[in-house]
């Protein structure tokens, strides 16, 4: 019976060479279910997006990009005119006069909803005023696929008014990628959670940025480059924010720590007003708090290198190296982000590499070894399948 199990869950990641067809084949008309897709942002992670749902052949997707949104122009077509062409939607946008109007989208979406057509807005903005829409989107049927992490870790009360206006519409709405990007971190949990499981606690290096610095600051050594290097260098890499200030706030970690606590939603843990309420222990230095730009910022962060050093070097005679973590501690009832010290035996000390997420489900299932994934946690590609992938979900 065991080698039975083993043998299927294998065989389930075993793909035949034209997977690609047998997964979009294409079905009659009787059948074959329509998913209108409604784009919002088209940065980085939006234009990827759009490009690998383009990538997918015509004659066999589901999928039809009829609107697509940046942060001044917009256009809408009726199903059978939907965009088709990877190479050619920037110029088509490009050359709209149309102004964004979501509440004229929400109607159009609306409107064409059907037994046989299902409707998606793609949020791939930051924005917290888009995110503020998502209550209303739900509500007319509309399903809400989003990296956006501001709704979800943002506000209780729009968080709770998502939620209803889910389970009023039967419209779904999925955020796989607010936490570590492609990983399949959220869908991992929800599955936990809707099984049964009792999640203990979830603790992992969640920011791509604060990965890289402390993979290269702390090894294990007593010696090594200064924080301030470490920072300057992430930043020219694009691994940081503009401004720094931003990635080491540890406000990153924060809103993906409330995500997950929402998403258990536990009462042995606390009610989350926003991310703000998560204890989150800041490596910004007290005196370089508040200074405007990353420039000066990193002018001044080197007059703090011997704090910095001065951790690393205690970490290293404990044989330990220093971790931005976060934690949901479902047995302490505790939401925290904070730097923490790691045996080098440790998987944070031996598993990661660049830029990589590694989280760790401890549950009643999962113990005393807990359920680890790891990957790539940042990347405009990773995001994009990741919203994908949710996209994949609906159909």
């Amino acid at each position: 019976m065991w080698r039975q199990r083993v043998f299927s869950r294998v065989a389930c990641n075993i793909l035949p060479p034209n997977f690609h067809r047998l997964a979009f084949a294409p079905m009659s008309t009787q059948t074959s279910p329509q998913m209108l897709v409604a784009v919002v942002g088209v940065g980085l992670v939006g234009s990827e997006f759009i490009n690998q749902l383009l990538s997918i052949p015509v004659e066999s997707s589901p999928f039809r990009l009829i609107s697509l949104s940046s942060s001044s122009r917009s256009v809408f077509f009726e199903p059978a005119k939907a965009v088709t062409s990877a190479q050619d939607w920037k110029a088509i946008l490009s050359q709209s006069n149309e102004k964004p109007n979501y509440e004229t989208l929400t109607e159009k979406l609306s409107s064409l909803r059907a037994p046989s057509t299902k409707v998606a807005i793609i949020d791939n903005t930051s924005s917290s005023e888009i995110a503020a829409l998502y209550p209303s989107w739900l509500k007319a049927g509309i399903n809400v696929i989003t990296p956006n992490k501001k709704a979800y870790s943002g506000d209780l009360g729009l968080y709770e008014a998502i939620v209803s206006a889910s389970k009023e519409s039967g419209a779904r709405f999925l955020n796989e990628s607010t936490v570590g990007a492609g990983l399949p971190v959220i869908s991992t949990l929800k599955e936990l959670v809707a099984t049964g499981d009792k999640v203990k606690k979830i603790e992992g290096v969640f920011s791509g940025t604060m990965s890289y610095i402390f993979n290269e600051f702390s090894t294990g050594s007593p010696d090594g480059p200064s924080f301030s290097s470490v920072v300057s260098v992430a930043r020219e890499k694009g691994y940081t924010e503009p401004h720094p200030a931003d990635d080491l706030n540890g406000f990153d970690v924060a809103r993906k720590l409330t995500i997950l606590s929402r998403t258990i939603g536990s009462s042995s843990l606390p009610s989350l007003s926003s991310f703000q309420s998560v204890q989150t222990a800041s490596l910004i230095p007290p005196a370089l708090e508040g200074i405007p730009t990353g420039d000066e910022f990193l002018k001044k962060l080197p007059e703090f290198d011997t704090e910095f050093d001065k951790m690393r070097k205690e970490a290293s005679q404990e044989g330990k190296v220093l971790r931005f973590v976060g934690v949901v501690d479902g047995i302490k009832g505790d939401v925290k982000a904070g730097l923490e010290k790691y045996p080098t035996s440790h998987p944070f000390a031996t598993s990661l590499g660049g830029s990589d997420n590694i989280i760790m489900f401890h549950t009643e299932r999962y113990s005393p070894r807990p359920l680890i994934i790891q990957g790539a946690g940042a990347g405009a590609a990773v995001t994009a399948m990741g919203v994908l992938g949710d996209l994949l979900k609906l159909v």
